[in-house]
């Protein structure tokens, strides 16, 4: 199975750099829907601190039909509006590719989106207080979910740079 991160419009390139980072760590693949708030070129990246950007796997799409003209799998929205708890959502390994999408900082996924994927749609549990989490924080949080319910397939379960035993020394 494999999972992928959707960004529609992010806006915030640190953001986008730590969500860089987590698709890395958790061998996911990245897609990206312009527009854009930053620019992807070097300069631009490493000033965001996306030093991961080499060794992801990431797409870029003109809008949201042309990533649904090139993408097909399993869709799961994550937005403020969702009628589930994100508790409700189950992976599932069958299924060839699965597309984890989230709106933009500011105003989240469109709702003329959200309308037509109400089942598919799931809301972070949090306080009422709260308006929102940091996209970055949910995307790892989501990320996370699929990987435990999937059982970790595919990720290191050990320390690989100082060695499993470096606490035992």
């Amino acid at each position: 199975m494999s999972i992928n991160i959707v960004l529609y419009e992010p806006e915030i390139p640190q953001n986008t750099g730590n969500i860089m980072r987590s698709c890395m760590a958790f061998d996911c693949k990245l897609h990206l829907i312009e527009p854009l708030g930053f620019h992807l070129d070097e300069r631009h990246l490493k000033r965001a601190g996306m030093d991961y950007v080499k060794d992801v796997d990431y797409h870029v799409y003109k809008d949201y039909s042309d990533f649904l003209d090139q993408n097909s799998g399993a869709f799961i929205y994550f937005s403020r509006y969702g009628q589930k708890g994100f508790e409700e959502c189950v992976f599932d390994r069958d299924v060839e590719d699965t597309y984890l999408i989230f709106g933009k900082e500011s105003t989240g996924i469109p709702k003329a989106i959200l309308k037509d994927h109400l089942r598919d749609t799931y809301r972070i549990p949090m306080v009422k207080e709260a308006r929102s989490l940091n996209l970055s924080n949910c995307v790892a949080i989501a990320i996370y979910e699929c990987r435990r319910q999937l059982g970790f397939d595919g990720l290191c379960d050990q320390e690989t740079i100082k060695g499993a035993d470096w606490l035992l020394r």
